[in-house]
């Protein structure tokens, strides 16, 4: 059979009908998340938005510092923005849980792993994954990213292209535990911007800093001079994310 023998269903078709009707569903679905997630989000800030492995257990060191630079993080006026389940964001949410500012869950429902963790001032649950990740990126006034696995790239990355591509403004981006992240780094300036896939400026994105009170003072230096609230330039690019 040829591709001009397949005759597409008709519009009339009931099954056509019916998928087109679950299809608009499913879109009003991912529009409320959007909707949901920014009503709740638009009064917490500054945050700062931390990613890590969801594997890891509370007596793991990595486990330990990511709570200790959340806890300093929320002592210094930042709410800590975390994905809400279990290891790196779950110490996350506790630092700032005890801390003085808001302790934020962008929860995500997957079939293993997540389970939100009890240190949430603030808990808000996904289904899907890009409503989740603009979420960290539209309401964050930096980002600390811990050791982690493929969801910590998948984030990292998303980040590091949107500041890259001028999609998103220019905010401190901070890696932690430069063991765990040197090789990846050098890999980075060896063969993107070696070979020429990325512009060797492109690897300033991010800076690693491993004690946390350097981790806070690097942050307001960033913002020193002019205050958190994003630039008038920088609201019409966060409206085009």
């Amino acid at each position: 059979m040829s591709l001009r023998d397949k005759v597409p269903v008709g519009v009339d078709d009931p099954k056509d009908i019916m998928e087109n009707g679950r299809e608009a569903w499913r879109l009003l679905g991912i529009l409320s998340e959007f909707v949901e997630g920014a009503e709740r989000l638009s009064p917490i800030r500054p945050a700062v938005s931390m990613f890590g492995s969801a594997r890891l257990a509370p007596e793991h060191p990595y486990y330990q510092l990511a709570e200790r630079i959340a806890r300093k993080l929320s002592d210094a006026g930042f709410a800590v923005i975390s994905g809400g389940g279990p290891g790196i964001m779950e110490a996350a949410n506790k630092g700032a849980f005890f801390g003085r500012s808001p302790s934020v869950g962008l929860n995500i429902q997957l079939p293993h792993e997540q389970h939100a963790n009890p240190y949430q001032d603030v808990s808000q649950t996904f289904r899907h994954f890009f409503a989740r990740k603009y979420m960290f990126v539209r309401f964050a006034s930096a980002y600390v990213v811990m050791p982690g696995g493929f969801g910590t790239l998948d984030e990292l990355l998303e980040v590091m292209t949107l500041i890259q591509t001028g999609k998103s403004r220019r905010i401190p981006v901070i890696l932690v535990h430069r063991p765990f992240w040197q090789g990846f780094l050098d890999w980075l300036e060896a063969k993107l911007a070696g070979e020429g896939m990325i512009d060797p400026e492109d690897l300033q994105i991010a800076q690693v800093i491993d004690d946390p009170d350097a981790i806070v003072a690097a942050i307001f230096k960033h913002y020193e001079t002019r205050g958190f609230e994003p630039l008038p330039h920088e609201r019409q690019l966060m409206l085009q994310l």
